[in-house]
């Protein structure tokens, strides 16, 4: 679970809170419309006046304050990925996750607190290793890619040489090993 879904869940409410303020999605002068690209900055990006548009335009359009919460839970579990320590982040994954599935929270975020506290493990897992399987699953996508405009290659062997065109570095030595049909 990475800080994807808790932007994910900041861009939920504020585009029900933009509906529930004005009756409409965002157009180009709503201040939620506006500060869309700001709140899925990280903080430490901002700079001093990009941050003092974005509280002003939170203060605007945000009336009960339901994204301002969902843009610090989006901070705070970006902040949980930069923990060394497994034991500090399981500590703080807890606490985190129990505070966000408070009820007095948007219910986007109470969803984002549950979704912690059941990835616990392996999002604590991360920690013990720092290894990600992001550049195994590139390589699933680029290989079903690959099999979806195969179009029914019958040869294994032009498959292959396909799926190596498409990583981009392929070792041509290895076709020599299968024998053609």
């Amino acid at each position: 679970m990475s800080p994807k879904l808790a932007t994910s869940k900041l861009d939920e409410v504020r585009r029900r809170v933009q509906n529930e303020t004005l009756g409409h999605r965002g157009r180009k002068n709503d201040p939620l419309y506006r500060g869309r690209r700001l709140l899925t900055m990280a903080e430490e990006r901002l700079s001093e006046d990009g941050r003092t548009k974005l509280l002003n335009l939170l203060e605007a359009g945000d009336p009960k304050g339901e994204v301002a919460t969902a843009w610090h839970a989006k901070e705070a579990v970006r902040e949980l990925y930069s923990h060394q320590d497994q034991p500090l982040a399981l500590r703080w994954l807890d606490e985190l996750s129990a505070d966000l599935a408070d009820g007095m929270r948007p219910p986007e975020v109470r969803s984002l607190g549950r979704t912690l506290k059941r990835w616990r493990s392996e999002i604590t897992a991360w920690h013990a290793c720092h290894f990600t399987n992001g550049p195994t699953e590139a390589m699933n996508n680029l290989i079903k890619r690959v099999k979806r405009v195969a179009f029914g290659f019958t040869s294994f062997r032009n498959y292959r040489v396909r799926a190596l065109l498409y990583a981009g570095k392929p070792d041509w030595s290895l076709l020599k090993t299968i024998a053609p049909h």
